[in-house]
């Protein structure tokens, strides 16, 4: 990452520069963060992966994803929602996922809350999304952490039930799931968002 913008990648495409790091960031940043994702399942498995990733790199959970989608039933809302005591110790064994007791009982926490949400996940997350005519972050130092929104949706999340979900965790949620456009100005991935 230089300060005139994305990195120049050995393909020839310019790329957020975290997002030509390694194969792994590669694929994921070229094919899915900031793409919008819907549907309260989809969302739910974001909301579990970024509070997973509170401490941890990303690559980490993006590594272990398809382990924690088989330990975690495809984080299906209505599956996780009836995981019980059992559950958890199996989850603590399994070393296909990050073994944090803390975070696995507020994913399972947090998939009864989503089960029980009046007008569904999709639908309160979705109306803090960013403005989008917000001009386009020109180096990673213009990309905040936190904005009014993120703080705004990590209220109403938290008052909803759901734990593990700072301002910082909410902004990184609106990230990946197309809340917000936060690829640089010069990153391929913008240019090709902008084309759809």
């Amino acid at each position: 990452m230089t300060e005139a913008g994305a990195a120049l990648g050995a393909d020839g495409l310019r790329r957020c520069g975290w997002g030509d790091s390694a194969d792994d960031y590669r694929l994921y940043h070229d094919t899915e963060w900031g793409r919008p994702v819907h549907g309260d399942d989809a969302l739910f498995e974001r909301v579990c992966l970024e509070a997973f990733q509170s401490g941890l790199s990303w690559i980490t959970i993006l590594r272990r994803r398809e382990g924690f989608r088989a330990a975690f039933e495809g984080f299906a809302i209505d599956k996780v929602a009836e995981f019980g005591p059992a559950d958890v110790e199996r989850l603590l064994g399994d070393t296909g996922i990050i073994r944090n007791r803390a975070k696995i009982e507020a994913s399972i926490a947090n998939a009864k809350v989503a089960r029980d949400l009046d007008g569904g996940l999709d639908a309160l997350i979705w109306q803090y999304a960013g403005a989008p005519d917000r001009p386009a972050p020109r180096t990673l130092a213009e990309v905040p952490a936190v904005t009014p929104e993120s703080t705004a949706l990590a209220k109403a999340l938290k008052k909803a039930g759901f734990r593990f979900v700072g301002p910082t965790t909410a902004y990184a949620l609106m990230q990946a799931c197309g809340l917000v456009d936060d690829h640089l100005a010069d990153c391929h991935v913008r240019s090709a968002l902008r084309a759809v």
